[in-house]
């Protein structure tokens, strides 16, 4: 990705989300469709100019610029729109974002709160959200809840109808008011971070920048007053636990390191202290969330001293727990891993072979990864080499696919 798309791709994923907020607020809740056109317009034409004129000098202030002309014109157009005139100039000075939305001193985060109204369903709230906030594609949003585009495309239809019919309002609750929408933003970070910790396709594993901003903004979260709870803390405590492996999860060629074989003396000392003080933070209460779970799993990796050392007993014992909070596939899978580390791979196996044929999993390609590993530990090369072939036919980085051709390559000769 040049240097052009790269800016864009920020401001997408940055600013996009007030913009169309602000938007149907102007429009119209009936007209979300719309606002999302005129700030996609204007990133589009950023894409198409900015590699021949260069990057301006103020990004941010050039996309308003434009996405600010791009619904004058539409305004224009329309009838039914002509009174809005004044009102796109006052929420769009010159060179400048609408005013802030909320007391949480930042807007992205404002945003997430404003787009999981509660009047939504729970995964339409979170879809919703990744999409018009944190700038996701539909394909990416697709693989972070293991359905087909299809299926989320036709989400959002839906929630954008739903939106349209009832005339939901883009209006922030106060207070308390906000605590009925907590639960769907903290699942937006979760699967902002986890879309920065293992790109789901490209070029690059990682993301450091969701990363990064999924940290802060659950941060943020942790020091409000109305979402200063014990799984918020949990949630902050996962994600710098899993943040601090960063560093040895590729090499500078880009190449991946599978836990196992990663340097543990490059993993980042001030995010795991970090993160087990926040994990420490979330036991206070009775409240036991997937979130705590997670942690602690992560935990027990941040605090072995080697892969060989990890306590796997403990790790399938949380997941266990975890399972019973979220019965998921990808939890199943997570468990038969663990569960292969403390009692063999035949254990594992067993385990994956109860859910190898999920409708889920059918195009997870670490499904069919971590079968060939499993068999490859037994010595069954032909049998793992099938395996990998499979996962090599599932989507996924170019850093993920060059570790697995390499151990096609180990089980073939």
């Amino acid at each position: 990705m040049n240097d052009s798309a790269l800016a864009v791709d920020h401001l997408f994923r940055h600013q996009s989300g007030r913009m169309v907020s602000t938007l149907t607020r102007i429009f119209g809740p009936r007209r979300l469709d719309l606002a999302e056109e005129v700030v996609q317009d204007a990133l589009l034409k950023a894409l198409e100019l900015w590699p021949f004129e260069g990057i301006p000098a103020n990004p941010s202030a050039w996309l308003i610029q434009v996405a600010k002309n791009r619904a004058l014109d539409v305004i224009r157009r329309e009838a039914s729109l002509a009174q809005k005139i004044p009102d796109v100039a006052r929420a769009f000075p010159d060179h400048a974002m609408p005013d802030s939305l909320h007391d949480f001193d930042d807007d992205q985060l404002s945003m997430m709160f404003l787009c999981c109204h509660p009047s939504l369903a729970g995964e339409l709230r979170v879809a919703l959200t990744l999409k018009t906030v944190a700038g996701f594609s539909v394909r990416e949003i697709a693989r972070a809840f293991l359905v087909e585009e299809a299926t989320i495309a036709q989400r959002l239809v839906r929630g954008k109808r739903q939106i349209r019919e009832q005339r939901i309002d883009f209006e922030m609750p106060a207070g308390p008011g906000l605590r009925p929408r907590l639960d769907s933003v903290l699942e937006v970070l979760y699967l902002l971070f986890n879309e920065g910790y293992s790109a789901h396709e490209g070029e690059s594993l990682l993301r450091a920048d969701l990363c990064d901003e999924a940290i802060r903004l659950a941060g943020l979260l942790c020091s409000h007053p109305v979402s200063d709870l014990p799984k918020t803390h949990a949630l902050l405590a996962l994600l710098l636990l899993q943040a601090s492996r960063l560093p040895a999860r590729v090499n500078a060629e880009g190449d991946l390191y599978l836990l196992r074989d990663q340097d543990r003396s490059l993993w980042d000392r001030a995010l795991i202290a970090e993160g087990l003080s926040q994990l420490d933070l979330s036991g206070e209460g009775d409240e036991l969330s997937s979130y705590h779970l997670q942690a602690g799993i992560a935990a027990q990796h941040a605090l072995a001293s080697s892969y060989d050392a990890t306590d796997w007993e403990d790790i399938t014992e949380q997941y266990d727990q975890l399972y019973q909070i979220d019965p998921s596939p990808i939890i199943a899978l997570n468990r038969a891993i663990a569960l292969s580390r403390w009692k063999g791979p035949e254990a594992g196996l067993a385990v994956l072979s109860q859910i190898e044929h999920h409708p889920a999993l059918a195009h997870y390609h670490l499904l069919p990864a971590t079968l060939g590993e499993l068999f490859s530990e037994l010595g069954q090369k032909e049998k793992a080499a099938q395996y990998y072939n499979s996962a090599l036919d599932c989507v996924c980085t170019e850093p993920e696919r060059r570790l697995l051709q390499r151990r096609l390559s180990e089980n073939i000769y």
